[in-house]
């Protein structure tokens, strides 16, 4: 990592877990053998892995051929040093644009102080540091934030690989909120507000789908009865009157009111 004419050797690791859900391959139910897939090329059939390039469709039918050792000779600084050219507030960035995280470490010793520096001087600042880097065959933007006694990377789209809002909402009415009804809407959202603690979530699905396997290993592999889930309801149209009535229930713990009619007929009985 470079910051004008200050370089230090850091290292990358990746943030997430690659095998943290359980993952699948597809079988041949009869013999229970893993389907493989093979490299065919129309007419000729199965093809051996060298006889295999990477090309580039210039125009339809039509490819330029690129062999591994021409793509690798590309030269971009990118690929071994990360500039920090930019740095902006650490709000200013839309979080449509993050991609994947790493952590950013010192390499060695040596790196250690001008790290802790680079570190420090972005969290003084509320500031993230914005670079290009070249990973995995391909140049992307990246933003550098301090977090914790490390540096947190992440890759961000580039602009043209962001698809437009304005097809999906332009069928939205360009109206406002009922005043009252937004009252107690943002009542009920500072209710539920708290610190985010990533922790207090679970993945439910995943769970159930590693207890569903647990039992197919148990039951050696018998087919086994699944419950099934209760159909959703189409929630029927509701006027302003039926929205409050719902909006204030949630504020006040879940217990509905009974309706005005409801009280009467009560009363009178």
């Amino acid at each position: 990592m470079r910051l004008s004419l200050v370089s230090i050797a850091v290292e990358l690791y990746t943030a997430t877990k690659a095998n943290a859900k359980p993952s699948f391959r597809q079988i041949h139910e009869p013999s229970g053998k893993p389907i493989h897939y093979e490299k065919v090329v129309d007419g000729i059939g199965p093809v051996d892995k060298d006889e295999i390039m990477k090309g580039f469709e210039y125009e339809k039918g039509d490819y330029v051929l690129l062999t591994d050792e021409e793509i690798d000779a590309v030269k971009l600084e990118t690929r071994k040093t990360l500039e920090l050219t930019q740095f902006v507030g650490s709000n200013e960035i839309d979080p449509l644009y993050f991609d994947k995280p790493y952590y950013m470490v010192p390499a060695d010793e040596l790196a250690e102080d001008a790290f802790v520096v680079i570190r420090d001087a972005l969290r003084k600042s509320e500031r993230i540091g914005l670079g290009q880097l070249a990973l995995r065959g391909k140049e992307y933007l990246v933003a550098v934030k301090p977090a914790g006694k490390g540096l947190l990377l992440e890759t961000l789209h580039y602009q043209d690989e962001l698809r437009k809002a304005d097809p999906y909402f332009s069928d939205i009415p360009a109206k406002k909120a009922d005043a009252d009804l937004l009252d107690v809407a943002t009542a009920l959202i500072e209710k539920k507000t708290d610190k985010f603690d990533a922790g207090v979530f679970k993945d439910h699905y995943q769970a159930a789908l590693r207890e569903l396997i647990a039992r197919k290993l148990k039951s050696k592999g018998r087919k086994i009865s699944t419950e099934d889930e209760p159909r959703e309801s189409r929630p029927a149209k509701s006027n302003v009157v039926d929205l409050m009535d719902a909006l204030k229930s949630s504020l006040e713990g879940g217990k509905k009111k009974p309706s005005a009619s409801k009280a009467a007929r009560k009363k009178a009985s």
